[in-house]
C-alpha cells in the first residue's frame, strides 16, 4: 500500500514535538514542511528559524516557508505536492479555503484545550489563569473559522497545583502527538466521521501579552497565583517595588496564596525568611522566588539580605 502523502504546517516547539511523531511513524509520508518565515529571536534578535524547520532540515524535508498561505506560488507548491491531508500545529495563521479544501482528507489540527473551550492563541495560560483544574488536546478538522471545526478526537489531563505555562504546555505537547499518531490512520481511512462542536461551553483564549503579567493587587491571592503560574515563563507575574526613591521593575517567579494577614492591597504585610507576603484584595501572596530588572533570580531569604523591606511598603 502507497503510503499516505502528508504536509506538516507548524512553527514553535509545540509544534516541532507533533512532527517527530509523525516522522517516526512508518504508516505515512512527511512530504513536505510549511513553517514561518525566519524571524527575530532571543536576547539579540538574531534572524533564525524555528524549531519545525530545524527539525525538518535535519531530516532532509522539504521546507516552504510562505508570507501568506493564499499566495498563489504556495498554492501550486501544495497542489504539486497532492496531499491526502495537511495537519497543523501553531502554525500561526489562519488558513484560506484553497487550502482548506486542497487534500483528500483535508485539514487537521492539533489545538491544546478541550474545544469548544478556549479557541484561539492561548489555551495552555488561560486554563491556569482561570483556575481549571482539567484540561486536554483536540484533534480536529478545519474550517474557515478559528478553532471551531467539527471534532475528531480528545484527550484529557489534569491541572495540577505547581503546573505552570511550561509544564503543561510541554506535556500537552506531548499528549496531543500520542492523540495524533494513533487516531491519524482512522482520519485517513475515513473510519471516523467529525461531530460538530457542542453549542456550548464555547470561549476564547486571546493572545497573551506583556502587560497581563502585571500584577493587580486588588485582585484576590488564589487568582494572581494562577496568573503567576500561567504567565511562567512569559511574560511572567511582575509589579514595580519602590528602592532608593523610585520604582523599579520586580519580577516574581514563585508564590503561594495564603490566608491571615491582611492590609491595602499591593501592602508589605512582613518580610523574613519565610518569604515577602504581599496583601492582595483577598488573601496573601507569599512570595518565594523574585528578580529585579537587570538582576538575578533569587530566593527571598538571599534578596532580602542586600534589600531590606519595611512592613508597610506597596507594591504596585
Amino acid at each position: 500500500m502507497t503510503p499516505a502523502r502528508i504536509v506538516f504546517m507548524g512553527t514553535p516547539e509545540i509544534a516541532r514535538v507533533n512532527l517527530a511523531a509523525l516522522f517516526a511513524q512508518p504508516g505515512w509520508e512527511v512530504v513536505a514542511v510549511v513553517t514561518q518565515p525566519d524571524r527575530p529571536r532571543g536576547r539579540n534578535l538574531a534572524v533564525l528559524p524555528s524549531p519545525v524547520k530545524e527539525f525538518a532540515l535535519e531530516r532532509g524535508l522539504p521546507v516552504l516557508q510562505p508570507e501568506k498561505a493564499r499566495e498563489p506560488s504556495f498554492l501550486a507548491q501544495l497542489q504539486a505536492l497532492a496531499p491526502d491531508a495537511i495537519v497543523v500545529v501553531a502554525y500561526g495563521h489562519l488558513l484560506p479555503p484553497s487550502v482548506l479544501t486542497l487534500p483528500r482528507c483535508g485539514c487537521l489540527n492539533i489545538h491544546t484545550s478541550l474545544l469548544p473551550k478556549y479557541r484561539g492563541a492561548a489555551p495552555i495560560q488561560w486554563a491556569i489563569a482561570h483556575g481549571d483544574t482539567e484540561t486536554g488536546v483536540t484533534l480536529m478538522q478545519m474550517d474557515v473559522g478559528m478553532d471551531t471545526g467539527p471534532l475528531l478526537a480528545q484527550r484529557t489531563t489534569p491541572i495540577t497545583s505547581d503546573d505552570t505555562g511550561q509544564t503543561l504546555h510541554d506535556r500537552l505537547a506531548v499528549l496531543g502527538a500520542e492523540l495524533l499518531v494513533a487516531t491519524l490512520p482512522e482520519v485517513l481511512a475515513g473510519l471516523l466521521p467529525p461531530q460538530p462542536q457542542p453549542a456550548d461551553g464555547a470561549s476564547l483564549a486571546p493572545k497573551i501579552r506583556k502587560e497581563d503579567g502585571h500584577l493587580d493587587w486588588r485582585l484576590p491571592a488564589v487568582m494572581l497565583g494562577n496568573r503567576l503560574r500561567a504567565f511562567t515563563p512569559w511574560p511572567g507575574g511582575f509589579t514595580n517595588l519602590p528602592l532608593a526613591g523610585r520604582p523599579v521593575l520586580m519580577k516574581i517567579w514563585h508564590a503561594e496564596p495564603e490566608a491571615g494577614l491582611a492590609g491595602q492591597p499591593g501592602e508589605i504585610l512582613a518580610a523574613d525568611r519565610a518569604g515577602i507576603v504581599v496583601s492582595c484584595g483577598e488573601g496573601s501572596l507569599r512570595v518565594r522566588e523574585l528578580q529585579l530588572e537587570g538582576g538575578r533570580r533569587l530566593e527571598a531569604a538571599a534578596f532580602l539580605a542586600g534589600h531590606p523591606l519595611a512592613v508597610g511598603t506597596r507594591l504596585g
